[in-house]
């Protein structure tokens, strides 16, 4: 298979659970039978946090990652600013969700304003596993972007959301291949991975609905926490795309994504960053009272 790439506070909790690790992915076993009758549209947005998620979050702790750090994998729509960033300048508006206030405090502006070693504008879901993009002041030599990300940051939880530009660029195997690669690799460091379906690309229906079907499957393999953002995103104005780009979130005309009233949960960065908060909470309260 060749390897596509474009580039365009818990306290730790003892477990005895045993962490559930699929078989290694190999080239070639992706089977389109096994996620065809998906339908993305009936997956709830928010995820349901199971045992298995519990206590991959509590053998990280064990392990040494800080439950007040987290990181990003993905593409331009990961790397950009807007997505949780604005969190960082403390001049947000909650409105009706104002519960979240006290995760946004937990993580504390340094957490949303540092950018990830994993998330890349142009990335595929081959980028973060590929040396060739490391930043080279900042990784070690051969090391891979998440290798590099999860080393200095250390995280408890991981949000990772690829596929806009694998619909262009990556067929379903490999699509499948890597993405469970990543995971793996996640669960390897008892990081809590937290998958995110991806917006439709317009052009291309048929295939971002295939790579979304993926995306879930592989969160139902691997028994992790999935946000279904292309549903939430359905009701909005141009499914909370650009329509000049269809590549990027929409964006408010005053560009504040830190806003979450009625006017501003139109556009796809803000809700985008509602979805992102509200998962991250439910997890965190799952592994406190479970």
């Amino acid at each position: 298979m060749t390897l596509l790439l474009s580039l365009m506070a818990c306290t730790p909790a003892s477990s005895t659970a045993q962490i559930k690790k699929p078989a290694l992915p190999k080239p070639g076993n992706f089977d389109p039978g096994r996620v065809k009758d998906i339908q993305i549209e009936d997956l709830p947005v928010l995820p349901v946090v199971s045992d298995n998620a519990r206590a991959i979050y509590r053998a990280g702790l064990a392990a040494g990652n800080n439950g007040n750090a987290f990181s990003k994998l993905g593409d331009c729509m990961t790397e950009n600013p807007y997505f949780l960033g604005p969190f960082g300048k403390g001049q947000y508006d909650l409105g009706k969700y104002a519960e979240l206030k006290p995760l946004i405090e937990r993580f504390g502006s340094a957490a949303f304003a540092r950018p990830s070693l994993a998330a890349a504008g142009g990335f595929n879901v081959a980028g973060p596993l590929d040396a060739t993009w490391s930043d080279p002041k900042i990784c070690q030599g051969g090391e891979s972007p998440l290798d590099c990300e999860y080393r200095l940051n250390k995280p408890s939880l991981v949000v990772i959301m690829f596929g806009t530009n694998d619909v262009a660029y990556t067929d379903a195997d490999t699509f499948d291949f890597y993405l469970r690669s990543i995971i793996a690799a996640t669960i390897d460091k008892n990081i809590l991975p937290m998958l995110s379906t991806f917006p439709t690309r317009p052009e291309n229906i048929t295939k971002s609905y295939q790579l979304n079907q993926i995306v879930i499957r592989v969160a139902q393999d691997y028994d992790i926490p999935i946000m279904n953002l292309n549903r939430t995103l359905a009701s909005l104005p141009n499914s909370g795309v650009n329509a000049k780009d269809t590549q990027h979130l929409s964006v408010p005309p005053d560009t504040r994504t830190d806003l979450f009233d009625d006017a501003h949960l139109q556009y796809g960065f803000p809700m985008r960053n509602l979805v992102t908060l509200q998962a991250m909470q439910a997890v965190l309260n799952s592994v406190s009272t479970h």
